[in-house]
């Protein structure tokens, strides 16, 4: 008989299980972890808004029109005398909440319409690659202006409209994920063990194509931040007086001689939230890559 110590050598170690080490991997991975503490940073700031933020975001200030940083007003006031400080951190929410809401959208409807032309081949495949290769022959922020134009300016309708323009990103990746899981021998067994096409898809084939999803919808937030700040600079995303940075930057646009603080600080909020996304999903990506394992 073994001994116990020789026993307990022998079994499998937490640290050891391929979800440990693909956490410690993205742990040591200095792009990631700067990445996830920028997107973090952002995330607190637009939760803590109301608490933190010195002044309502929608108070008007006739008194202290265009008035540069002070004490009192740390990043200024715009050109309604609003506190600059107050309406990037409210801003914030709306960016992240826009952000996760589209790539939420675009992953669930790519990822199903991806997994079933991937899976299935055939006439369902041929149908969908060429409706995705025809919406991404147009910029993301094109489809969005032209789904905008029929519904309208809105929150809702500016999430909707960038949803609509990433899905076919997300079908790309998840389809091509999962033509190569489809034939993998543990997909081949269960199906020659009788398993249903539902069965295998959910407990076999999806769960083994998410990696590159996941890099994907990290990527995805970075672009849909963007897109939904040049919207906003168009003045046909989120309708005022909701806050915003791409409107707040629009607003600035009179005042880059006299008040240049006003575009200045919104455009910077933009700058490191789509960094840090960027950041993060480069450190997804190396950590879910077979290559460098």
């Amino acid at each position: 008989m073994g001994s116990p110590a020789a026993a307990a050598g022998s079994a499998p170690t937490p640290a050891s299980t391929p979800r440990r080490r693909l956490l410690w991997k993205f742990l040591a991975s200095r792009v990631g972890m700067v990445g996830l503490v920028v997107v973090l940073l952002y995330v607190v700031a637009a939760a803590l808004a109301p608490f933190i933020a010195p002044y309502d975001p929608n108070a008007v200030d006739l008194m202290n029109v265009a008035a540069p940083p002070s004490a009192s007003h740390w990043m200024g006031t715009d050109q309604f005398g609003r506190d600059i400080l107050s309406r990037i951190l409210f801003g914030a929410q709306t960016s992240l909440l826009l952000g996760f809401c589209v790539v939420g959208i675009a992953t669930v409807v790519g990822t199903a319409i991806g997994t079933v032309a991937g899976y299935f081949r055939g006439w369902v495949e041929r149908v969908v690659v060429f409706v995705t290769d025809v919406m991404m022959t147009m910029p993301t922020i094109i489809t969005a202006l032209a789904i905008i134009t029929i519904m309208g300016s809105g929150l809702s309708s500016t999430i909707i409209a960038i949803a609509i323009a990433a899905v076919p990103r997300v079908v790309r990746v998840a389809r091509s994920a999962v033509l190569q899981v489809r034939e993998l021998d543990f997909v081949q067994s269960a199906r020659s063990l009788g398993a249903r096409d539902r069965t295998i898809i959910v407990q076999h084939v999806v769960p083994n194509a998410l990696a590159p999803v996941i890099v994907q919808a990290s990527l995805l937030m970075a672009e849909a931040v963007l897109v939904g700040a040049g919207l906003g600079f168009l003045g046909l995303g989120v309708a005022p007086p909701l806050a915003e940075w791409g409107q707040m930057l629009a607003e600035g646009r009179g005042y880059l001689r006299a008040a240049p603080f006003i575009s200045v600080f919104p455009g910077l909020a933009i700058i490191f939230l789509v960094l840090g996304l960027n950041l993060l999903g480069d450190g997804l990506r190396d950590t879910f890559d077979v290559r460098t394992r």
